[in-house]
């Protein structure tokens, strides 16, 4: 994390003295978009850096569902589950996908290129059911359409 203190010098210079827990959201963001995920020494860190307590970095990173706290394959898929996209078959999407990858939401494959996380609303409800793979949508999804997203995936498309 000490790599990325000249960009958060910069983000401070863009806040009111004394904010600086307001830094706590854009600092973790640029960490798991550094490393994939937010590791304990990076709250460490972050707590030595902006002298914030360490459960307001907790309380950040539990609201949002978005932040993840392990390691993730490097095809990050997520399912949306909420109620467009579970009204138009999420929950079957899921268990295709879940075959397909041979793990279930959670979990990464073995061979550490696919991992399934299922997610509360992209707000693409008009063209639910979604999926998004590290951080891309694809709308409108059946299971073929996964078939060939995950085939294209598989061959580093």
């Amino acid at each position: 994390m000490k790599h990325l203190i000249p960009e958060f010098e910069k983000l401070r210079e863009r806040f009111p003295e004394g904010f600086d827990s307001s830094l706590v959201l854009p600092c973790l963001r640029r960490i798991q978009e550094e490393r994939g995920f937010v590791a304990d020494s990076d709250i460490e860190g972050l707590v030595a850096y902006l002298g914030v307590p360490r459960i307001q970095i907790e309380e950040v990173l539990s609201f949002y569902g978005q932040f993840r706290r392990a390691p993730v394959g490097r095809c990050h898929v997520e399912a949306c589950r909420n109620l467009s996209c579970s009204l138009l078959g999420a929950e079957r999407l899921i268990d295709h996908l879940s075959k397909k990858l041979g793990i279930r939401p959670g979990e990464t494959t073995p061979d550490g290129e696919f991992s399934l996380a299922t997610v509360e609303c992209m707000a693409s409800c008009g063209t639910a059911p979604m999926v998004a793979v590290n951080g891309s949508y694809h709308e409108a999804m059946t299971a073929e359409k996964l078939d060939a997203l995950l085939d294209s995936k598989r061959r580093g498309d």
